[in-house]
Parts: structure tokens; C-alpha cells; sequence
């Protein structure tokens, strides 16, 4: 893909930053639409113009054409989280709200899982078969198949979002006043200051952490270990999707056992135990001698890298009135966005310019998680009483 775009290891990182950063953007409007019009419907509509702009990105013929082509992938997927996190709030009761939001977070997961295995499958496959022409658009790279075959189930399954049923939205409570729309928004932020600081900061140093590691983990089996990418994509592929999701589900159930105990804190806390898993496991994966211990190391780094993001989520709705939930879980997807945005490409440029050897993607990945992973642990220690003292806050008014 590189030699055909004719680009570097930035380049193809800020195809990353660009989907995340109109992902973030394009959410806030989509949440508020969410907060009043049919939920279903705004994910349909995502799922479809998702996978049509995956295609255009097989499609396309230059770098900045692909690069155009992505923001309209991050628009696409924007609708998905604000809309998902409403429905969950009416769905369920309060007190199950975290573990309900972690079990829809394992999706991403279970979906990075499979993208790398059928991505592996069909780049494989692609690059065995004769060439690809299309009338017009001409060849098609292995790389550029695969962007149009992984965007067709897409258009299946926003065909299928239309039989879900749409749950009565639940009442508007909590403090109120003469505020309406963006008013109540901003008291609500002004009331949880200190823990919305702490709580986006810190999981935002998670995330640098962990997309870097993610985005650049078959990089690493390559030019490392000397793997092909196709081979590589699989094994770990297979990784991700069986010991993914079970982070963010642990998490989830530390915190029901520290919430069942009385911990007010409960949510921040089982994040933080995550995030202090995290480093020590990603470190012996870049340590290890050969792929094959490499690759073993990575079970548990998987589990503890996607382990804080399910509650860190699912700690939201619990102190947002309902009326609000889709656009704070907006707020939030725009401090995701910016690891998404910065976290790759930050590597990336440590791998060109601070550490330019073949192999120097390890010491970049050394360095994203020893410095981001502990300024990530250390913020959310900090926000556990500010968190402790929203859910005092909310418990006044919160119903079930």
C-alpha cells in the first residue's frame, strides 16, 4: 500500500487521525439527533454510507483520494456509538448499565478480531489470484480488493438494523431549569468537572497507548520478526477475537463486585486496574525473543489493552440524565477520536524520525506505553473521589 500511494509510515498513520478526527466531529450533531429522533434509523444510515465509502477506498488512486474517502468512513461509523449508548440507557436499569455498555464494547473488539483475520484471508487470497480489472477504474491492488470485500456485509447488516425494536425512551430527570439543549449540557459538565477531567484525560493516555500498539502490531511481526503481513494479520487476528473481548468483561465485573461492596469509585477503579495491566504485558511482547513468545505474550496483553474502555464508557450514563446521555457519549468519543488521531501517527513519527531502523517500530511502541500508559494509571487514581462524589450527586435523582 505504501509503495503504491507512494507515501511513509505518517501518511498511512494520519489515514487513521483523519477517519478519527471527523468521527469525533461529526458526532456531536449526530448525538444530538440521537437525544430526539429514531436511534435505529441514524444506525442504519451509518452502517450504509460506512461501508459504501470502504468501497470508494479500494477504489481510490491516490493518497489523497483515500485520504478524502476516510472522512467519510468516520461519519459514517460517528453514528453508532451516541445512538447505541442512548438505547442502552432505556434498555436497562441503571445499576446494570456499565456491564450493559462493556458487553456492546466488545464488539469493536470481536470486529478488530475478525477484520484482521478475514483481511489477512482475502489479502492473502487476492495476492495469489489473477489480476482484478474494472471497466474504467482499472486494476486493483491486493490492498485496494480488500477494502471493497470487507465493506459488503455492511450493507447486509443495515438491512437488518431496521427489525430492531426501539425502546420507550425513558423520562427526562435530574436537575433541571429553564435551560434547554446546550445549556443543560454545559451544566451538567460544570457540575462533574473534575470527574469528566480526569476521567477523558486519563483514559486518553490509555488510548494513544493502545491504538499505537494496535495499528502498528503487524508492522511489528514484520519487520521484527520477519513474518509475512498476511500470516501475521491471521495469528494475531485469531488473538484479538478470543482474548480481546474478555477485557473490557472483567473490568466490567470487577466493578459490579466493587460497586456490590459500596465503592462509589467502583467504575474509575476496575479502569485503572486495567490500565496497570496493560503496560507490563505490552512490554514483554516487544521484548520477546522470536514470534512465537511474542505472540503468546499477546493473550494477555489483548485482554489488558481493550480491558478499561468498556467501563470507562459504561461509567458515563450512570451520572448523565437520560435526555442527555447520547451527547455526553459524544464528549467522550472525541477524546477517543484524538487517540485514534494522534496515537498512530505519533508512532509512526517515531519510527521515522526518532527511531529509524527497521525494527525501530519497537522502541517506538516501548516508548508510547511506558510514557502515556502511566500518566493514564495516575489520572484515573486521581479521578476515583471526584467520580465517587458524582454518583453521591446523581444518586439524589437517579431512578431505575
Amino acid at each position: 500500500m505504501k509503495d503504491d500511494l507512494g507515501v511513509g509510515d505518517t501518511e498511512i498513520g494520519w489515514l487513521y487521525g483523519i477517519f478519527a478526527l471527523f468521527y469525533a466531529a461529526a458526532a456531536i450533531p449526530i448525538a444530538s439527533l440521537a437525544d430526539k429522533k429514531s436511534r435505529k434509523h441514524i444506525i442504519t444510515f451509518g452502517i450504509f454510507l460506512w461501508s459504501l465509502l470502504t468501497v470508494a477506498c479500494g477504489l481510490t488512486r491516490s493518497y489523497w483520494q483515500i485520504f478524502i474517502a476516510r472522512i467519510g468512513v468516520g461519519v459514517g461509523e460517528a453514528t453508532l456509538t451516541p445512538s447505541a449508548t442512548s438505547l442502552i440507557g432505556d434498555y436497562f436499569p441503571r445499576k446494570d448499565i456499565p456491564m450493559a455498555i462493556s458487553i456492546f464494547q466488545t464488539g469493536p473488539v470481536i470486529g478488530t478480531g475478525i477484520a484482521f483475520i478475514i483481511g489477512g484471508l482475502v489479502l492473502s487470497a487476492v495476492e495469489q489470484a489473477d489480476p482484478f480489472i474494472l471497466p474504467i477504474i482499472g486494476e486493483l491492488r491486493p490492498w485496494q480488493q480488500t477494502f471493497v470485500y470487507v465493506a459488503i456485509p455492511g450493507f447486509i447488516l443495515s438491512i437488518f438494523f431496521l427489525l430492531i425494536k426501539e425502546p420507550v425512551r425513558r423520562p427526562s430527570v435530574g436537575p433541571t431549569d429553564s435551560k434547554q439543549g446546550l445549556g443543560q449540557l454545559l451544566d451538567f459538565y460544570k457540575q462533574h468537572k473534575a470527574t469528566i477531567i480526569y476521567h477523558h484525560l486519563g483514559n486518553l493516555s490509555l488510548l494513544l497507548t493502545g491504538y499505537a500498539f494496535v495499528f502498528w502490531s503487524i508492522t511489528f511481526f514484520v519487520r521484527v520478526h520477519g513474518l509475512e503481513a498476511a500470516v501475521a494479520s491471521q495469528i494475531f487476528g485469531w488473538i484479538f477475537l478470543i482474548f480481546g473481548p474478555l477485557g473490557p468483561l472483567l473490568v466490567a465485573l470487577l466493578a459490579k463486585k466493587l460497586t456490590d461492596r459500596g465503592n462509589k469509585d467502583a467504575n474509575i477503579t476496575a479502569g485503572m486496574i486495567g490500565g496497570i495491566i496493560t503496560i507490563p504485558t505490552i512490554l514483554l511482547i516487544l521484548v520477546a525473543p522470536n514470534p512465537f513468545w511474542a505472540f503468546v505474550f499477546y493473550a494477555p496483553a489483548l485482554t489488558a489493552v481493550n480491558s478499561p474502555f468498556g467501563i470507562a464508557a459504561g461509567a458515563l450514563p450512570v451520572i448523565t440524565p437520560p435526555h442527555l446521555r447520547a451527547r455526553v457519549a459524544a464528549g467522550y468519543m472525541l477524546t477517543g477520536a484524538i487517540g485514534m488521531m494522534l496515537g498512530p501517527p505519533l508512532a509512526g513519527a517515531f519510527n521515522e524520525f526518532i527511531f529509524p531502523g527497521y525494527d525501530g517500530v519497537r522502541y517506538s511502541m516501548i516508548t508510547m506505553t511506558i510514557f502515556f500508559g502511566i500518566i493514564g494509571v495516575i489520572l484515573l487514581g486521581l479521578g476515583r473521589k471526584h467520580y465517587a462524589l458524582s454518583i453521591e450527586k446523581t444518586d439524589d435523582w437517579a431512578v431505575e
